[in-house]
């Protein structure tokens, strides 16, 4: 038995978040980005990222808002969501196992895959994403 849990609770998504943050602000590549455009709002941030995972994996509504548009003008392509996937994926198989871990993993893919389809589309098509 290795000890590993499902993500149950509120305390769950905060372990991951925050170690999960913890190695994108240390990544050589992630890092400068995120710290360049988040500054010193890391609190609010994480925040928003537990209210976010909580109602996405908990099923409890706590997040309101678009993902999205905060990320739209980003200068990331596809090697920047390969490295934030491998952290993701590295820090929930640390922690967790179960279901609701496979599903945090299953949405980062997802997640990860839209935002850069979308992120191309609006660099390459000079739109303005809707809020």
């Amino acid at each position: 038995m290795n000890g590993k849990t499902d993500v149950k609770h509120i305390e769950d998504i905060q372990l991951l978040v925050n170690t999960f943050y913890e190695k994108v602000r240390a990544d050589l590549l992630l890092g400068p980005i995120f710290d360049g455009v988040i500054k010193d709002r890391w609190p609010q941030h994480l925040e928003k990222m537990y209210r976010f995972w909580q109602t996405v994996l908990l099923e409890e509504h706590t997040y309101y808002g678009s993902p999205f548009p905060p990320h739209a003008r980003l200068p990331v392509e596809q090697k920047h969501f390969d490295t934030w996937l491998g952290l993701w994926h590295e820090t929930v198989d640390r922690f967790f196992e179960g279901p609701k871990a496979d599903e945090a993993k299953w949405r980062g893919d997802k997640m990860a895959a839209m935002f850069l389809s979308k992120i191309e589309y609006y660099r390459n098509n000079s739109s303005t994403p809707l809020l």
